[in-house]
């Protein structure tokens, strides 16, 4: 079964419900090409009004997919670890991080973070 990115999936945290995405994204250049391939995690609260966006953008040593070899979800370095977006302790290791970090998910205007910015702490909990 393939799964659908649009699905919004639920982490359950103690007391506390989130609910959570995955989304590709990429703009096309002049010629029509795919160019700026991004992977999104947003996160939120149920019931709260922020959100927090994990965007890992396409870049030099990064790896986001856009294709054979690569599965949807799937972000690294090219030396380095991989993390699945798609599996919950992936999805967990960041919201732990994003709130260690004093994401506050009450907070309305939301936050977005590049993603390589805190890959490494998450890559680190998911060990």
């Amino acid at each position: 079964m393939t799964r659908s990115e649009k699905r919004i999936r639920r982490l359950v945290v103690g007391e506390e419900t989130f609910l959570w995405s995955v989304r590709h994204s990429h703009r096309r250049d002049e010629q029509g090409r795919n160019v700026d391939c991004a992977e999104t995690l947003t996160l939120r609260r149920h019931g709260a009004r922020g959100r927090l966006r994990l965007v890992f953008r396409d870049r030099p040593g990064k790896l986001v997919p856009d294709g054979y070899p690569m599965f949807s979800g799937a972000v690294g370095t090219v030396d380095g670890p991989l993390l699945n977006l798609h599996e919950p302790g992936t999805v967990r290791a960041a919201l732990d991080e994003a709130l260690a970090r004093g994401w506050d998910p009450d907070e309305p205007s939301g936050l977005e973070l590049d993603g390589w910015a805190v890959f490494e702490a998450v890559a680190a909990r998911r060990a």
